[in-house]
């Protein structure tokens, strides 16, 4: 249900192809963490403008912080752990954020690829 409601408002806003599933699959790992890690209890909303697709995945136990977007590869030797990581790969822009109410994790996908450099 979640894939078929982002893969919908993405579209819609002018996503396709790859990077569309690039998003839903982002999305899904976001929303799996908050599964796994804070009992299920969270929040998506999604936004665009003229540039960018964002889908904002809540959580309310708040155990993500921001240096946890910059991890690296666990590798091949573990069974668990990827999701921000892919994150990393199939988004323009992840962030995360920390507050009293939580963490976020904030996927963007670019309307338009950015043009290869020359």
């Amino acid at each position: 249900m979640l894939r078929g409601l982002v893969r919908s408002y993405a579209g819609q806003a002018g996503l396709s192809g790859v990077r569309l599933q690039d998003l839903v699959l982002a999305v899904n790992e976001a929303a799996a963490n908050v599964l796994d890690h804070a009992h299920g209890e969270g929040e998506i909303q999604a936004s665009r403008d003229d540039r960018f697709v964002t889908v904002e995945v809540r959580d309310y136990l708040g155990q993500l912080i921001p240096a946890h977007a910059d991890a690296g590869n666990p590798g091949v030797a573990t069974l668990r752990g990827r999701g921000l990581w892919l994150m990393r790969q199939l988004c323009d822009e992840v962030l995360i954020t920390r507050d009293a109410n939580g963490s976020a994790v904030r996927l963007r996908q670019a309307l338009s690829e950015a043009p290869a450099p020359a």
